[in-house]
């Protein structure tokens, strides 16, 4: 599947905006991500920008959440991105689809009703590719239950931040990527359970690319579930690009 230029911007209605940022082989470095979070968080604050997923794969990098802890860092000491959002320790890379909501809530207060919405919309994609993938009773994400061929494995996490009714962060898909960074890792600070990817788990080369627009379809079909009805200019189509 081709992808599109990394500036191309969707609009879905005037509720939901997609912009794909970069993907192989313009990987966004996490730092230039970051500040394209930011800079939309600021202007989805002040009403000029629409609520707007950003969509994308990053070059190599870990990032701690606030809840890090030091024996849970990289084994061979390994640069660690310290972030504003939720959880733990995490890895990003090529053949992961990262998605950024930064989206006006609805329900300033929902959050966990906002993280369930984006645990169901990974799953109900995930599982197009017989996969059966679900929630695990206190743990966020998406996993993959024991069976014959391992034991617990997560294949998609959530780590999400929000600040004035606005969230920022969001969730990783793992499709096609190394699990090597993994093993320097105590992942998400989970000691009994492992890691997996949508390829692994089917038998056949599944990239980001391959999923990014049943994932924007899923997310525009709930929007009006979440997203907080706010009219912005009257957009038809905009260029996007590392804000």
């Amino acid at each position: 599947m081709a992808a599109p230029p990394p500036s191309a911007t969707k609009l879905v209605g005037m509720t939901l905006a997609f912009t794909r940022l970069g993907f192989a082989p313009d990987y966004v470095d996490y730092t230039a991500g970051l500040a394209a979070q930011r800079q939309l968080h600021d202007e989805v604050a002040a009403g000029t920008a629409p609520s707007t997923v950003l969509l994308l794969e990053h070059s190599p990098v870990y990032t701690a959440g606030k809840r890090t802890e030091d024996h849970e860092r990289p084994l061979d000491g390994t640069p660690v991105v310290p972030v504003d959002r939720g959880g733990k320790l995490t890895w990003h890379g090529p053949g992961q689809l990262v998605g950024y909501p930064i989206v006006r809530l609805k329900e300033p207060r929902g959050v966990r009703a906002y993280v369930e919405l984006l645990e169901d919309v990974m799953i109900t994609v995930i599982s197009e590719y017989g996969i059966k993938a679900e929630h695990v009773d206190g743990r966020s994400g998406v996993w993959v239950r024991a069976d014959e061929r391992g034991g617990d494995r997560k294949i998609a996490a959530i780590g999400i931040s929000v600040h004035e009714g606005i969230t920022g962060h969001g969730f990783a898909i793992n499709c096609s990527n190394s699990l090597d960074p993994y093993e320097q890792i105590i992942a998400c600070g989970i000691t009994d359970a492992g890691t997996t990817t949508i390829s692994a788990e089917a038998g056949r080369e599944i990239g980001p690319l391959d999923i990014i627009d049943r994932i924007t379809e899923e997310l525009a079909r709930r929007a009006d579930a979440f997203v907080a009805d706010t009219t912005v200019g009257s957009p038809s189509e905009t260029e996007g690009a590392l804000l």
